[in-house]
């Protein structure tokens, strides 16, 4: 472990490099607040979060201040209310949106997660309620993401659930079209999501998390290729790729250990436990603060190129490596994120052809996430969204990973129009979707069994 000298020697360094902690993202369990009556509901849960929260945003910029080093986004993640409100209607759904986007306005917080539902073996009517619900709901909220688990190692695919969600898709990019359906860029479908991402749009808390949580998000895309700027300056030609694993490896223990300071200290001050650092390297629009610029340093034209998935697989791994050994409690998603329009690298190579959806779902074997702020035209059949889902999720399934789509289909436009969605959400060239019918296969229904490996016990 680092001693205190080295710890404040790396937070100099890192500072000088623009270093940022992503996320500190507060987890707050809901269970407490259920009830039939609606009423009731809405009380506690204003109550908790306000309670709670009412000094997150503070905490953080205070914390961020005497390290020098910012914490971006400031967020909270809650139950996922298709449990939580078990009992509500289609309409009470939308209204239990509108709540959390209250509170997360009252607090300041960047996002609020968690407005979700777990169907990955079926769906109650109080979870189909909310999915229903999500294009008018994201639709009259601003700050509320959703993240919906249709699949899982231990227990299949619902591709019932896959078929709803590329109808519903379908609507939300409708509802927010005059956004350029802005609202799906805050939904997303996952397969073995797990229960403690601090990153939206999938944050929710898990069952088995604490009452309340710190949990945060580090990241330092651009931290790693300055680190392997240097390293190419110091050897040249004899640096190796064995060379640059190292060089990233050593590169995310030092962010990973700043990122768990900060995090740790936040929880101190608010007198809450400190759950988990999630290592993703999560880009921004911001040159300089790219994943797909770390390819064009390991000697690609662009991502996309031939190697891109295996310069990821390193990349992915070697975070993972470095941040495992920083810190005890590593948890969330813990990789190399590659959101097409949140990095400025990653959607040009997208919008000069350099990058296909294809390649992307390839890419997604090896690294977090998976199809994810992808723009695609706003005539495309709900059946081929069902598809991509489909097909994201059979990766994660049988690799015992997490994977996801962010697809975001904008009405009114198609291949090589722009869609801005502007923030850290970005802006995105539509891309073109692979031919062919997928709705055959998405009318069937039923549940892809989990795979012979799932059986462990």
């Amino acid at each position: 472990m680092l001693t205190d000298r080295e710890v404040l020697s790396t937070i100099n360094m890192l500072r000088a490099e623009h270093l940022d902690v992503r996320t500190v993202t507060m987890g707050i369990n809901l269970f407490d607040c259920a009830s039939t009556d609606f009423d009731v509901f809405a009380y506690k849960v204003r109550s908790k979060i306000l309670r709670y929260a009412e000094k997150l945003v503070e905490t953080c910029d205070a914390v961020g201040d005497r390290y020098g080093i910012p914490v971006v986004n400031k967020r909270i993640a809650v139950s996922p209310i298709g449990t939580v409100g078990a009992s509500f209607t289609r309409d009470q759904m939308v209204a239990a949106c509108r709540v959390l986007d209250e509170c997360a306005k009252a607090v300041r917080v960047d996002f609020i997660g968690g407005f979700g539902a777990l169907v990955e073996k079926g769906m109650t009517p109080g979870e189909r309620n909310l999915i229903d619900a999500l294009p008018e709901a994201l639709a009259q909220t601003d700050r509320i993401c959703s993240s919906i688990n249709v699949g899982s190692t231990k227990a299949g695919i619902n591709m019932d659930a896959v078929r709803l969600m590329g109808e519903r898709i379908l609507d939300v990019a409708e509802a927010t079209r005059e956004r350029d359906a802005i609202g799906c860029a805050k939904l997303v479908v996952f397969c073995n999501i797990p229960q403690d991402v601090p990153f939206m749009a999938g944050a929710y808390l898990g069952i088995g998390e604490p009452d309340v949580v710190i949990d945060v998000g580090v990241s330092g895309p651009g931290v790693v290729k300055k680190a392997l700027e240097r390293a190419f300056a110091a050897k040249g030609d004899y640096l190796t790729v064995t060379d640059a694993a190292e060089v990233i490896k050593h590169t995310a223990y030092k962010v990973t250990r700043v990122g768990e300071i900060i995090g740790g200290e936040v929880a101190d001050r608010l007198g809450l436990p400190f759950g988990v650092a999630d290592l993703s390297l999560a880009p921004t629009p911001a040159v300089g603060d790219s994943v797909g610029e770390i390819f064009q340093t390991m000697g690609l034209s662009s991502i996309g190129a031939p190697g891109t998935t295996a310069i990821l697989a390193m990349l992915n791994d070697q975070v993972k490596k470095g941040g495992v050994f920083a810190s005890s409690h590593v948890g969330g998603l813990s990789g190399a994120f590659i959101p097409v329009s949140e990095d400025s690298a990653i959607e040009a190579a997208a919008r000069t052809g350099a990058l296909t959806l294809e390649k992307l779902e390839a890419m997604t074997s090896v690294c977090s996430v998976g199809l994810d702020m992808i723009a695609i035209p706003g005539d495309t059949p709900a059946s081929t969204i069902s598809g991509l889902i489909a097909d994201e999720a059979a990766i994660g399934m049988i690799n015992g990973k997490t994977t996801a789509v962010r697809v975001i289909p904008v009405p009114g436009k198609g291949v090589g129009d722009k869609a801005v969605f502007g923030g850290l959400l970005g802006e995105a060239s539509i891309i073109r979707v692979p031919g062919g019918d997928a709705s055959g296969f998405v009318k069937l229904g039923g549940r892809i069994p989990a795979p012979i490996h799932s059986l462990r016990n």
